[in-house]
């Protein structure tokens, strides 16, 4: 019996390996989207003040 576990052990070991990095990966994606829109979003407002700004400049030309 123990010569099949000691056989399957680096087998799990690299799975488990596999799946740790694949985890990471995916969580590190999901991160930065979640950036990537929160500075679309900064950059959004940025962008509609700057307009009503400059809306408000030439209504009181």
């Amino acid at each position: 019996m123990w010569p099949y576990i000691s056989t399957l052990i680096p087998s799990a070991g690299m799975l488990y390996l596999l799946y740790v990095v694949v985890k990471h990966l995916v969580e590190g994606d999901r991160r930065e989207r979640a950036a990537h829109a929160k500075w679309e979003r900064q950059e959004d407002e940025k962008d509609r003040r700057r307009e009503e700004e400059e809306s408000r400049r030439k209504s009181h030309s």
